[in-house]
């Protein structure tokens, strides 16, 4: 057989990230090993997977239809596996978790210190997702459990979820030297039009991508995660809302400037959501970490 699983993982890690060496350097090998293994391939079945740019390797309309199925293999492999493990011993070998982009990780070291030091033996692996990234990871099988899931669930079978907190506060802020910094009174939209807007960009695979604050017509600047949205907007590169935990901070230190417009962020609950077809021990424990009002006091505080 031509096509493994293994060389599907490496066309899906070459499509996540970009190029042959970002893959590589996510998959833990050197780049001439995935070029090489990706050029047989293409020997092989007698076609081009990729168009290549430079660094940059896009994939083709044939490559998009071999990963897109690809991708099923390696869930349906992905989740044998897993369940092989939870039978023997009902605690996962790995994981998933999955933030969304607005949580700092670093709020979720002290649980996973209580964790590591029960002695379970589960691995973790700690992701960010954006929007409806973080719900399409749990449809496409990337996250066992995600924290902080905005807005409403989709509607798909598997997940569950329950709400961590009913709002996040976000402001909007612009540096001292933008012509925005100066306006009177609440801003229109009219107004904000004219500016570029900051966003990070959604990580929805097969869901619909989501955006919040974008108005039509507006340019937009998408970025890969919070603090660069924040380094983006003190460098006067567009406008947008940010956490209240990071901007309060630059706004204090005066390197931006809080304004109030006309039509305020929609409110976005945050949820925690899980997969609920094969709940095993370390997903039983986070759950029930993450339903004590002191642990989520503390993860949450000042969001």
């Amino acid at each position: 057989m031509k096509i493994s699983l293994e060389l599907i993982e490496m066309l899906d890690a070459i499509d996540r990230h970009g190029s042959f060496s970002a893959a590589a350097e996510a998959l833990y090998r050197v780049p001439s090993a995935i070029s090489h293994a990706v050029a047989k391939l293409e020997n092989d079945l007698g076609t081009q997977l990729f168009v290549r740019e430079g660094r940059r390797a896009t994939l083709n309309e044939a490559g998009r239809t071999l990963l897109g199925e690809g991708r099923h293999l390696l869930r349906t492999a992905g989740e044998l596996e897993r369940r092989v493990q939870r039978i023997a011993s009902g605690w996962e070998a790995e994981l998933r978790i999955a933030l969304d982009a607005i949580i700092p990780v670093e709020r979720l070291y002290p649980l996973l210190e209580r964790f590591y030091a029960a002695g379970h033996g589960t691995q973790i692996r700690l992701t960010h997702e954006v929007l409806g990234g973080t719900w399409d990871a749990l449809a496409t099988d990337r996250a066992d459990l995600v924290i902080g899931a905005p807005g409403d669930m989709p509607a798909r079978a598997g997940i569950a979820s329950r709400q961590l907190l009913p709002d996040t506060r976000f402001v909007f802020a612009v540096p001292p030297g933008h012509p925005l910094a100066s306006w009177e009174g609440p801003i229109p939209d009219s107004e904000l039009r004219r500016y570029r807007a900051i966003v990070i960009a959604d990580t929805s695979t097969e869901l619909d991508a989501r955006t919040v604050g974008l108005l039509e017509g507006q340019n937009v600047l998408r970025i890969p995660d919070i603090r660069s949205k924040l380094t983006a907007q003190l460098a006067g590169l567009g406008i947008g809302h940010l956490p209240y935990w990071l901007a309060a901070p630059e706004i204090a230190a005066g390197r931006l400037v809080e304004k109030t417009v006309v039509a305020q962020r929609p409110t976005l609950p945050l949820n925690l959501a899980w997969q609920n077809r094969h709940v095993g021990k370390a997903l039983s424990w986070f759950l029930a970490a993450l339903n004590d009002e002191t642990t989520r006091a503390e993860m949450l505080l000042g969001m």
